[in-house]
């Protein structure tokens, strides 16, 4: 029987075969001619196999092999270090640059954080009043809405009234005053008429 040490190990290396089938398909277009190693071949055989065929494509494909040159001499590039941690890559003329930067922020953002502690926090007791008067206020909303239409109501039928006053009562009076002040100018203009032929008479 396996010990669990044995099939912890077989677990992983069937995961990375399993990966490694992936990359040769996604590289190949298709399945790799390699046939997976069956269940009964040793630890080391299978690292063996995995090794061989991880080698085989790297030394294919350009671009992989140079990754792995980078990763060998900087693994650091490809895990993010944790926070606390100072990164070693850099020089410490460079860390102290970029705290001396970032102090700025520093200060901006206890400010801030000491202005939100300062902010007085609102009395439980409105809050829950405003709540419920939640109902109330949706009532009044509803109102004020009812309103501003009957508003809009009036305001349609008050220009439609003052329209058929003002088409239907002022213009008929306007045409009929002009017309009579342009009779009552002929009827001025006739008897100036007469009046300057009657004056011319009498100097005759």
């Amino acid at each position: 029987m396996a010990s669990p040490i044995d099939e912890t190990t077989l677990s992983t290396l069937s995961l990375l075969e399993s990966r490694l089938l992936r990359i040769e398909h996604v590289i190949h277009g298709r399945d790799s001619p390699t046939a997976p190693a069956s269940g009964e071949d040793s630890a080391l055989q299978r690292m063996a196999d995995l090794e061989r065929r991880f080698g085989l494509i790297t030394s294919r494909i350009r671009v992989y092999g140079e990754l792995m040159k980078i990763y060998n001499a900087n693994p650091d590039f490809f895990h993010a270090p944790k926070p606390s941690e100072i990164p070693s890559q850099l020089s410490p003329d460079a860390i102290r640059s970029i705290v001396l930067a970032s102090a700025p922020s520093f200060s901006t953002t206890l400010s801030a954080l000491t202005a939100i502690q300062d902010s007085p926090i609102p009395d439980p007791a409105e809050s829950a009043s405003l709540i419920t008067l939640s109902d109330r206020m949706k009532a009044i909303e509803a109102t004020q809405l009812a309103q501003a239409a009957e508003m809009a109501e009036l305001r349609s039928r008050s220009e439609v009234a003052l329209r058929a006053w003002f088409e239907g009562d002022m213009l008929p009076k306007s045409d009929f005053m002009a017309d009579v002040e342009d009779r009552f100018e002929q009827v001025e203009r006739a008897v100036k008429r007469r009046e300057n032929e009657i004056e011319r008479a009498k100097a005759i």
